[in-house]
């Protein structure tokens, strides 16, 4: 009796690995499994996030201090906003009845009574206040907005927001926006959604397109407002007749995915059509515009270490090596300032100072991006076709493909030289050998607009959709045209709008994924959450993701609890529809645990199907072998189940772990199920009840006390 004692001891500590590894996968990141290996690491990573800890409460503390006082100022001005606008009235009337005095006055001394007269100057002091006031209002707005476009840090960023309040108290509406999006997003830890909300709905009833927005969105999830899909549909309505062009990406969206409309490709066309016309236009003019998505489900133990945003210490690191002479470095850096990457701020003079070292070390790319700054102009390189061609040439004498594409810019659009398509032609041709995706487009367009060659739209879209590989935005702008029309190609509306969404999804509101990463980063949740959950509801996946990651956590504080898990469910199932493997399998969990929706077992089972199917997720597969093994809302087939398995281990290398216990555990049942006293012992084993007596997480007890009975063993082994 005793082997098979041990035998059911061993298969016990199975299913206490095997139940925790099933559906959480990825969240125990195998962790359970895998002990002793994390608890070695663990010491380092324990180490690292102390330093980097203190890092951080350093850092805080600096931008608490320097931001401080602006804060408490623009704090101080919002409380009376509202209250100020109130009081607007009675200064009228105040300045309209002195007026009103001393006209009276000038009148009875000069004995004249007409009331005419009287009444025109009333109203002319009354509109003479008005502009008084509206002019001053403007003003402020206006030194706001000039300080924010040139601020670099908090504190500068802070003292913009004090101009806006000022303007805001003194009735500018485009300052009562910024203020009321302040309140909203919680710029500078001024959250408060109430306030918001009262602001907006002032604004909306003067006409206001961004209020209209925004009251919609917070209806859409039911912040600060009752959830309510018919009024939010109302509001962005409303927002997109008015002009807005976040309104206009929210329904283009909606009527793509049919979310509370009806399912229509023409209608979402149309929508999407004007808002990536709007941003095409930007981008022919070179405002590009950086986009860093970072996914908090890829690491949300080490957010720090992300590949989209670049570390400080990282940063100073690099700028030691461009010191000492490292030209890749030099050039990497003077890239990420010329465009703002990374979260680094836009620096034309940091640019051009790596760029020009770069350069007179010999470097060709250096090289061709002076001509380019020159080319396009700016605050450290002014504007100098001549200089611009200089470089260019430079550049494309060592073959650089960035060089040509400059001189056959500066030939097709006549910059310091005549205009001359044949030598622009020449010039895009040989970069796009190089595989230049700006000349490949520039290319394109030639032929699409037949610009010195014969109109080829059969070539054009050639070109387009090769730079459209590489990323290039008015590639993809203008292949969704082609489709959109059906030039060239066979019309095809689902493939324009989606064509069209990866043109919108570059307007400057994607900024925002930068500002909510780092607020989550310095744990303010909500404020993470509410910009998250803006860009989700224009229809970004990883936004959605990230919302429905950080609802998952409940640590929000504006929504109530109850509504937390359907409200991720919502936005897992729409990041699922739009390819995210990781959400597709979350869907799955919920339905497995019953998660903001019932149990359903089989609706389980169907989305892990697709998620092994379709995007081989080896979370899937473990977790689908496991409904086979156990028959949960599948039919029982022990063979499938080991078939699954091993393709999890086979799928991904953290797996191999977790399906070797699964497999000891599944092939020791499949033994017992041949001993006659089986049914004994498992009935022995309900009968423990271990789940009702020692509570839910009593198997997370006996994985630590097997860890540390190892490492005890292995200690005494080697010490």
């Amino acid at each position: 009796m005793k082997p098979l004692s041990l035998l059911i001891e061993i298969l016990i500590i199975l299913g206490v690995i095997i139940k925790r590894c099933r559906l959480k996968y990825l969240d125990c990141l195998w962790w359970k499994v895998t002990s002793l290996k994390i608890i070695s690491e663990g010491i380092i990573l324990y180490h690292n996030a102390d330093i980097e800890a203190e890092k951080h409460n350093k850092k805080q503390k600096e931008r608490n201090v320097t931001t401080q006082v602006s804060v408490n100022e623009v704090k101080r001005l919002l409380s009376h906003i509202l209250e100020r606008r109130k009081l607007i009235k009675v200064i009228y009337q105040r300045e309209n009845a002195l007026g009103k005095k001393k006209i009276q006055r000038k009148l009875r001394i000069r004995g004249i009574q007409n009331k005419d007269l009287s009444k025109r100057n009333k109203n002319h002091l009354r509109k003479q206040a008005k502009k008084n006031f509206t002019d001053e209002g403007d003003q402020l707005f206006k030194m706001g907005i000039k300080i924010l476009q040139q601020s670099k840090s908090q504190k500068q960023k802070a003292e913009a927001y004090v101009f806006f309040a000022k303007a805001a108290n003194m009735g500018n509406l485009k300052a009562m926006e910024k203020m009321a999006d302040a309140l909203l997003f919680g710029n500078f830890g001024m959250q408060n959604i109430t306030a918001a909300i009262q602001l907006y709905e002032s604004l909306a009833k003067e006409g206001s397109y961004k209020a209209q927005n925004a009251l919609g969105f917070l209806s859409s999830y039911g912040i600060g407002m009752e959830y309510n899909q018919a009024k939010a549909l109302i509001y962005y309505t409303f927002g997109s007749a008015g002009g807005s062009m976040m309104s206009q990406m929210i329904l283009g969206y909606r009527y793509l995915s049919g979310i509370n409309v009806l399912q229509n490709c023409e209608v979402a066309l149309n929508h999407y059509k004007k808002v990536a016309d709007y941003i095409a236009d930007k981008l022919e003019k070179s405002e590009s515009i950086p986009v860093e998505k970072v996914r908090l489900t890829d690491r949300p133990e080490n957010l720090s270490s992300n590949s989209e945003i670049l570390d400080w210490d990282i940063y100073q690191y690099y700028k030691f090596l461009a010191e000492r002479g490292d030209v890749q470095i030099q050039v990497s850096l003077g890239q990420l300032h010329l465009i703002g990457r990374k979260g680094l701020d836009q620096d034309y003079y940091k640019a051009l100072y790596y760029f020009l070292k770069a350069a007179k070390a010999g470097s060709a790319n250096a090289m061709a991006f002076i001509g380019k700054m020159y080319l396009e102009g700016n605050a450290a390189a002014p504007q100098n076709n001549a200089t611009a061609f200089k470089y260019f040439s430079m550049a494309a004498s060592k073959g650089n493909a960035i060089g040509l594409h400059g001189l056959g810019l500066l030939y097709f659009y006549g910059k310091g030289v005549p205009v001359n398509y044949a030598e622009a032609l020449k010039y895009f041709q040989k970069a796009a050998e190089k595989g230049w995706p700006n000349a490949q487009f520039q290319l394109g367009f030639m032929y699409y607009s037949g610009s010195g060659v014969w109109k080829d739209y059969k070539l054009a879209f050639k070109y387009f959709y090769l730079a459209s590989q590489s990323g290039q935005p008015l590639a993809i702008y203008y292949l969704a045209e082609m489709y959109a029309t059906g030039t060239g190609v066979l019309r095809s509306c689902r493939t324009a709008v989606e064509l069209y969404k990866g043109v919108c999804e570059l307007g400057h509101w994607a900024e925002k994924f930068l500002t909510a990463y780092f607020a989550y980063k310095d744990g303010d949740i909500d404020s993470s959450l509410v910009q998250y959950a803006l860009l989700a509801e224009m229809g970004y996946e990883v936004a959605q993701s990230n919302s429905a990651f950080i609802l998952e956590s409940k640590k929000v504080k504006i929504l109530e609890k109850e509504k937390m898990y359907p409200m991720a469910l919502l936005l897992w199932n729409r990041a699922a529809i739009q390819g995210n493997a990781f959400a597709r399998v979350k869907i799955g969990d919920y339905h497995y645990y019953g998660y903001g929706t019932k149990k359903d077992y089989q609706t389980a089972a169907t989305h892990y199907s697709i998620a092994a199917d379709k995007y081989h997720s080896a979370q899937a597969m473990f977790n689908l072998a496991y409904m086979y093994e156990h028959g949960l809302g599948i039919a029982k087939d022990i063979h499938l189940a080991r078939r699954l398995y091993d393709m999890a281990a086979q799928t991904s290398p953290d797996a191999h772990i977790p399906v070797f216990f699964a497999l000891m555990k599944l092939e020791t049942v499949h033994l017992l199920q041949d001993i006659l006293f089986f049914k004994q012992f498992t009935m022995c084993w309900k009968w423990m009840k271990l789940d009702n007596t020692l509570g839910p997480y009593w198997d997370l007890f006996v994985i630590g006390l097997i860890v540390a009975v190892l490492i005890f063993l292995l200690r005494n082994r080697y010490g």
